[in-house]
């Protein structure tokens, strides 16, 4: 890959960080007043934990 291109690529992507700025900063506003649920985080993460346990038990 040329240097111009990893130039561009690295300007476009400190542009969409730029431009996402704004709405993650309200997003993060949001969620201190939000309700937490950690059952939803941890529920997931054990099932694929188990999941994996499961496939390399089997093999």
């Amino acid at each position: 890959m040329a240097l111009w291109e990893k130039m561009v690529i690295g300007i476009a992507a400190v542009l969409i960080l730029l431009w996402m700025l704004p709405g993650t900063r309200n997003m993060v506003e949001a969620s201190r007043d939000a309700p937490k649920d950690w059952m939803g985080v941890l529920v997931p993460i054990a099932a694929v934990v188990l999941f994996v346990v499961f496939l390399a038990v089997m093999v």
